[in-house]
């Protein structure tokens, strides 16, 4: 799709507005999001998406419709499974629950300029070296196998692992334990202090940043027009705030996301290599059209949904049988007892 500069500055400059009346509608003044009011605002950040793709394919083209969909829900996904790990940051922090979307929107666009950059530097590489979909889809293969391993190891971190990005930054900046609302420094006893509120901003960006190191390759396989990967990445990052209050509640009960994400990143990681060998090499081997793409993507987010929310009902019944056995029991063991 040939993107122009002004279409380019349009698009930047639309987002910004989103983001700005996100925050003065819904995010500038402290306070707790109920379900009610996250609700509202995923809905409006799907719709916003789905009106986007839809201009797409009016102004645009059918294929750059499509590309975007399938971008947009492969690193929506991908940010279902990056929030597990948010929660724990937000633990690990401590953070206050009225300051809590404040901390996930400015972490969240930390983490859209530096993927922006990521983009760029992706799609450079793509247009000057044909080999690197060997590399990209390698990756995504050994990802997605990592992913199987650790769900079958069954391994639920119970807290969060600062990496050594985020020691460095707190060793050179000098920071206080106490929250000051949402104040990022203060002065105390005339020295220039960080707060929380600025370290686990920069722990969410840090962090997520560090997951795009898989979900930008797996984008890139399904469309390689860098105006598609970063607008579908910007509209799967923003609505994430919001999602993130809707289904805190709900994660774990999404036993097998891990398992769907594999599937989907391996697939996409053949589909890459694929791709190499026919830019690559005179051989003549299938590549996997968009629409396959969009099933495959669709049909396994399907089939894990339905499958996690079977086995947390059956796990919730069995939690619910063995409360009731082990209630039973101590009230056989009292009514045995010799009555003194």
């Amino acid at each position: 799709m040939d993107v122009s500069t002004t279409m380019w500055v349009l698009t930047i400059v639309g987002l910004c507005a989103l983001i700005a009346a996100d925050f003065f509608i819904g995010g500038r003044k402290p306070h707790e999001v109920s379900v009610k009011e996250a609700g509202i605002w995923t809905i409006v950040w799907i719709v916003l998406a789905v009106l986007f793709g839809v201009g797409l394919m009016i102004w645009g083209t059918g294929q750059a419709s499509g590309e975007f969909f399938a971008g947009y829900v492969t690193e929506k996904s991908l940010s279902v499974d990056n929030l597990f790990v948010f929660v724990l940051i937000m633990a690990k922090f401590a953070v206050p629950s009225i300051y809590q979307q404040r901390v996930l929107m400015i972490g969240v666009l930390i983490a859209l300029v530096m993927r922006a950059v990521f983009i760029a530097a992706g799609a450079a590489a793509i247009n000057s070296f044909a080999w690197i979909f060997y590399i990209f889809g390698a990756f995504l293969i050994y990802t997605a196998w990592k992913l199987i391993e650790e769900a079958r190891a069954g391994e639920e971190e119970e807290d969060w692992e600062e990496g050594r990005l985020m020691k460095a930054i707190e060793k050179r900046i000098p920071s206080t334990d106490q929250w000051h609302g949402t104040k990022l420094f203060i002065r105390e006893n005339g020295k220039r202090l960080a707060t929380p509120m600025l370290i686990v901003m920069l722990a969410i960006g840090v962090t997520d940043v560090l997951f795009a190191v898989d979900s930008i390759p797996a984008i890139f396989g399904l469309t390689q027009d860098p105006y598609i990967v970063f607008t579908a990445n910007a509209f799967a990052l923003m609505g994430l705030r919001q999602l993130y209050f809707l289904i805190v509640g709900l994660l774990k009960k999404l036993v097998h996301l891990s398992y769907g994400l594999s599937v989907i990143l391996a697939f996409i990681g053949v589909k890459l290599v694929l791709h190499g060998v026919h830019e690559t090499t005179d051989l003549h081997v299938p590549e996997i059209s968009l629409p396959v793409s969009l099933g495959v993507i669709f049909g396994v987010l399907i089939i894990t949904t339905i499958t996690s929310i079977a086995a947390a009902k059956k796990t919730a019944a069995k939690e619910a049988a063995e409360a009731a056995d082990a209630g039973e029991s101590d009230s056989s063991e009292r009514a045995d007892a010799p009555q003194g």
